[in-house]
């Protein structure tokens, strides 16, 4: 079961969480390293990459003594299709309004020359 959007937006909220995950483009890392790439301590990363991970953006991994953090592609798909749901219906309100717009227009052709002048004088 994925994450719901609340979940991730709310998960995306903070400025740091954001930043673990920027780093974590680079490949997966454990807390120590991110840490140390971060101005917040150790604990503090483990805290966040738990709400990450509750939110499924992250996957950890053990190796030996060691916890890895890697971005989990699949924890965006609930938010992703939360947003396509504002672009396509942003899409759609401006194919009706540019449908609207080209029914109210008139072909220049068939205008005299005066009504075109006057038209344009308009603009």
């Amino acid at each position: 079961m994925s994450a719901s959007a609340a979940a991730v937006l709310d998960a995306l909220g903070d400025p740091r969480r954001r930043s673990i995950l920027e780093g974590l483009l680079d490949g997966p890392m454990a807390v120590g390293v991110l840490a140390e790439q971060l101005p917040i301590s150790r604990p503090a990363v483990s805290q966040h990459l738990r709400v990450l991970k509750e939110a499924e953006l992250v996957i950890e991994a053990v190796a030996g003594t060691r916890h890895l953090y890697r971005i989990n592609p699949a924890g965006f798909e609930a938010v992703r299709d939360y947003f396509d749901r504002f672009w396509t219906t942003a899409l759609d309100n401006f194919a009706a309004l540019a449908r609207a717009e080209a029914a109210t227009r008139t072909d220049p052709a068939d205008e005299s020359g005066s009504e075109r002048e006057e038209k344009w004088d308009e603009h």
